[in-house]
């Protein structure tokens, strides 16, 4: 019998667009043959099924189940393809674990704590994962600009705590423009982080949990056109993303080891993208996605093909996996 498969999509944070063309993708791709596939667009305002004809039913949110005619359809599993708030943070996660329905992203705990840059480094930092200097800033802090930069450096980054895509993040290149950039980010959270500015090559590593063992997909290195990988150079081909990554051998076996200890050290389930910097042969943990885009064009996509895994491969491993793990 063929399972029913919910794709989450949209969401509530800038991040929206994206994940709707995530969404679509998983969609397209998933096979047919063995899931019947329903797209369901999560925001503020309405949880709705949209069918083939765009007609949108309402989820009814005491169980997740959704009334299409005189028939009512209960999912056997949930494929979150929610980029940033409430599908990274921990909040889907959380309502479909109280509902004891599958999902195919990592848990509540891990999902709050990887989207929180703050506390995902320092829990990090205890298992002696490298990361840049780094300096906390809540809105209604003073701000003690010479304190910061005497701590992290020039340049540096100033980051919103919670929030993907490059959003509400500025480099920082001189003290007289810190607070502006802090301005900025705080449009997007209330918790701030400033890093210091790691000078080398940037490559992402995808990790997932692959028929049932945990692998760590081929690097992709990162050259950006702009002066960091922001928003542009990500989704509006302002960078090259070059998989295989062209580091040694060295650097590639120590990223891979870094990124799979991260990821059993975190106890995550489902798809992981982390960013690394390298100084010398030593990778430097920038941040982790648990919810990275899906699209053709995405890191992550790319990074299975070149391990000769399709996206149907991909999108229905991640459901068998989230099956499995509730049985």
């Amino acid at each position: 019998m063929k399972k029913n498969i919910a794709i989450i999509m949209g969401g509530f944070s800038s991040e929206s667009a994206i994940s709707l063309k995530s969404g679509q993708v998983v969609f397209e791709q998933l096979p047919k043959d063995f899931y019947n596939v329903y797209r369901i667009e999560i925001t503020r305002e309405k949880w709705v099924y949209t069918d083939p004809q765009n007609k949108e039913f309402p989820i009814n949110t005491s169980d997740f189940s959704v009334a299409v005619g005189q028939k009512i359809i209960h999912f056997d599993c949930v494929f979150n393809a929610i980029h940033g708030a409430p599908g990274e943070d921990g909040f889907m996660q959380a309502y479909f674990e109280l509902l004891e329905i599958p999902h195919t992203s990592c848990g509540m705990y891990q999902a709050a704590l990887t989207f929180n840059k703050r506390d995902c480094l320092n829990v990090l930092k205890a298992y002696d994962i490298p990361t840049a200097i780094s300096y906390p800033l809540n809105k209604g802090d003073n701000v003690n600009a010479k304190a910061i930069i005497d701590r992290v450096g020039l340049p540096c980054f100033v980051k919103a705590n919670r929030a993907g895509s490059s959003f509400g993040v500025t480099k920082v290149h001189q003290i007289e423009d810190l607070q502006s950039a802090i301005d900025i980010a705080f449009e997007h959270d209330d918790e701030l982080i400033i890093e210091s500015f790691l000078d080398g090559t940037e490559v992402s590593v995808g990790v997932l949990r692959y028929k049932s063992e945990v692998m760590v997909l081929p690097i992709t290195e990162i050259v950006s056109e702009n002066d960091f990988f922001d928003y542009e150079a990500k989704y509006l081909g302002k960078s090259e993303e070059i998989t295989p990554a062209r580091i040694s051998k060295v650097q590639e076996e120590n990223v891979k080891h870094m990124a799979k200890k991260i990821y059993e050290v975190l106890n995550m389930d489902g798809f992981s993208r982390s960013e690394f910097i390298f100084k010398g042969d030593t990778p430097y943990f920038l941040e982790m996605n648990t919810v990275p885009g899906l699209t053709i064009e995405s890191i992550l996509p790319k990074q299975a093909a070149c391990a000769g895994i399709s996206l149907s491969e991909l999108f229905a491993n991640a459901i068998e996996m989230a099956v499995a793990k509730n049985v």
